[in-house]
């Protein structure tokens, strides 16, 4: 594999790590492969965000492969999180500390699951006011964390599939397939509401965008180990 490779356009399967943003994991898989091929400059792009606190499948394009990033991002994505049931916080996950706690011994098993068919389907979600979104020219994380209270607009998401895969006391285990521009949080937060309770988000991994998985994803590390010793890097072949 040369640089001309890399320049003409490569689909990269990324497994990103905890803690590490989108933008990160970009600039990382940039500099390895100028390093590496003595580039000077390249285009790298990713095909979806994840939030920091999240782990699983980034696709990443390269060279003129960028231009189709806007394919990518369109396709339909799926998850497996926990949330927590009983307490929410501002940024609906752990980036917040907690700031509000409810009841919930009218909580049920079976109240738990009719009530993820509420979520399923065309329905509208409002975005959380921690998230990068655009707004009047700042991200919506800096109003958040300067304490001002904006307007968000709902959107309109899709879907397809939220399903209860274990629940064990407070913390339940789920699995979402769903559309582009979902935000996993809001929806926890949402399903807190819908059972006259609170949840926010305690973990969150991608495990696939349309047909491409996690399962074939490499992580950061080993991207330049594997470079290194034997001049291949495992991508997805088209």
């Amino acid at each position: 594999m040369s640089g001309e490779d890399f320049k003409n356009g490569k689909l990269l399967l990324i497994d990103k790590p905890l803690k590490w943003t989108s933008f990160q994991v970009v600039n990382k898989l940039r500099w390895h492969i100028r390093k590496a091929f003595d580039i000077g400059k390249i285009k790298v792009g990713h095909a979806g965000t994840l939030d920091p606190l999240a782990t699983g499948l980034l696709l990443i394009c390269t060279g003129k492969k960028t231009k189709e990033i806007g394919y990518y991002q369109g396709q339909k994505k799926g998850y497996t999180g926990t949330l927590i049931l009983g307490s929410s916080t501002p940024s609906f996950d752990l980036e917040t500390e907690i700031d509000r706690s409810f009841s919930t011994n009218h909580i049920t098993e079976s109240l738990i699951n009719e009530t993820t068919r509420n979520f399923i389907g065309e329905i509208k979600q409002y975005p959380p006011i921690f998230s990068a979104i655009k707004k009047d020219g700042k991200r919506l994380y800096q109003y958040a964390r300067a304490g001002k209270e904006v307007d968000i607009k709902s959107r309109q998401i899709s879907v397809d599939e939220f399903k209860i895969t274990n629940i064990r006391g407070l913390e339940i285990d789920f699995k979402i397939q769903c559309s582009k521009g979902t935000y996993i949080r809001s929806l926890v937060n949402d399903f807190g509401k819908a059972l006259d309770s609170g949840a926010h988000l305690s973990s969150l991994r991608r495990i696939n965008i349309g047909r491409y998985s996690v399962n074939d994803a490499i992580k950061i590390k080993d991207f330049t180990e594997i470079y290194e010793k034997s001049g291949n890097i495992k991508i997805y072949k088209e």
